[in-house]
């Protein structure tokens, strides 16, 4: 029998990471049609609230199912409001290692969500788990991405070389598929000590997504 992770809902100081409803749909059309998700993810577009919503109900539950890894919703504590989503995902429990991805809606960015949510499911990850690597991928442009990967305390361990296809506008306004390279991004168990302090002081970073 695969092994699955439980269908949690984790808790920090500002945010609530659940399992997706299907009342999410239409919160999530709109932020996957962003053009930075667009830009540097597989999402389809333009991204429907048919696509939201087999996504909810079909894919992203298939993620746990499967034993592959778990997808959480991020909302905020306060208002509830859908603030962008965690992805584990290639999930190999031999070896204790899980890899993560993200989306940020453009109008919460900018607040350190991001960073936010990615410690959570971490320290989850490590602590609760018991795995002992996370993973984190970001195209070589998606610099805004990289600032979390530093943020949370990530190490940088090298370059995929041509490995990854982001979409760019073109001079008439559509979009065109164009190669870049991959920064592979690694977190320890042992990486987390210190980050906690960093996280008090508020940042300015961009959390733009990295949804691979």
């Amino acid at each position: 029998m695969t092994s699955t992770f439980p269908n949690i809902s984790i808790s920090t100081e500002r945010l609530v990471l659940r399992p997706f409803d299907e009342d999410d749909a239409p919160a999530l059309a709109e932020m996957m049609n962003d053009e930075q998700v667009v830009a540097w993810t597989s999402v389809p577009h333009p991204c429907t609230e048919a696509h939201a919503h087999e996504w909810i109900t079909r894919s992203a539950p298939g993620e746990r199912t499967r034993g592959r890894g778990i997808v959480l919703a991020v909302t905020e504590f306060l208002t509830q409001r859908l603030v962008g989503i965690v992805h584990l995902k290639n999930t190999d429990r031999r070896i204790r290692s899980s890899e993560i991805a993200y989306v940020i809606a453009p109008w919460a960015r900018g607040e350190g969500y991001a960073s936010e949510a990615t410690l959570a499911i971490a320290e989850w990850l490590f602590h609760d788990q018991k795995f002992e690597r996370l993973e984190l991928r970001t195209a070589a442009g998606n610099t805004a991405s990289q600032q979390v990967a530093q943020k949370i305390g990530c190490i940088s361990e090298g370059v995929l070389r041509n490995a990854w296809i982001a979409r760019a506008r073109t001079g008439n306004g559509s979009w065109t598929e164009v190669r870049t390279d991959v920064i592979v991004w690694s977190l320890l168990p042992e990486d987390l000590a210190g980050v906690g302090e960093q996280q008090a002081d508020p940042d300015g970073f961009t959390s733009y997504p990295d949804w691979n």
